[in-house]
């Protein structure tokens, strides 16, 4: 077993929250409603991605007019809420690490690329509500995930040095935030077809897997 972290800072959708099931309903919803149809593919690029490089890639997958993309943002926004507001679920493992973690002291954080709206209304859907001393939401920070905007203002909140924290990841895109902040990342990916390799420092199933609580400092049951 490894000594504690100084913090373990935790990605939202998809690594704490069963949430990309809900933004996958979402998002079908919002290409029917264009006459398209979503794909497995379309999920793949779209994971991690938000604000202006999600709009963007909207726009293009939509195949519709340049300046589209802030639209089709607000639409999917609008679709999501309503299918948070039916609650979510929290990812296999996820409560009882962090009542693992919060036994042994150890502090943790959220760290989402999803706006504080959503942040919110998550956790309150999947009972996690006061689960974490910090949350940063991606419309806090200057840049959202890959910059390292949103783990720096985590780590500040915290008064935690970057580089004595460690992330857990589900995506590329947040794997790469977190390095760039300097910290440590295992990657725990969700969504089938996604490669963390080279993205993290180790890549696990699942957030039950006694590697990587060992990793935390933990003792696994």
């Amino acid at each position: 077993m490894t000594p504690a972290p100084a913090a373990v800072i935790f990605d939202n959708d998809g690594l704490t929250l069963d949430t990309e099931v809900v933004w996958t309903r979402a998002e079908v919803l919002l290409f029917e409603r264009h006459g398209s149809t979503f794909t497995h593919d379309h999920k793949l690029d779209l994971v991690g991605s938000a604000g202006a490089v999600a709009a963007a890639k909207l726009e293009r997958m939509l195949e519709l007019p340049a300046g589209s993309g802030p639209g089709l943002m607000g639409e999917l926004h609008e679709l999501l809420a309503v299918e948070l507001e039916r609650g979510c679920e929290p990812m296999p493992g996820a409560v009882d690490l962090l009542a693992a973690l919060a036994d042994a002291g150890t502090p943790v954080a959220l760290c989402s690329n999803s706006p504080r709206r959503f942040v919110d209304i998550a956790l309150a859907g999947s009972g996690l509500t006061g689960a974490f001393g910090v949350t940063v939401a991606g419309d806090e920070v200057p840049s959202g995930k890959p910059a390292p905007d949103p783990y720096l203002a985590v780590a500040a909140k915290l008064g935690a040095a970057p580089p004595a924290c460690i992330a857990l990841e589900d995506s590329p895109t947040g794997a790469t935030s977190a390095r760039a902040a300097g910290m440590r990342v295992l990657g725990v990916p969700s969504v089938p077809g996604v490669e963390l390799d080279g993205h993290v420092d180790a890549v696990h199933a699942s957030l039950t897997d006694p590697a990587l609580w060992r990793a935390l400092g933990l003792n696994p049951s």
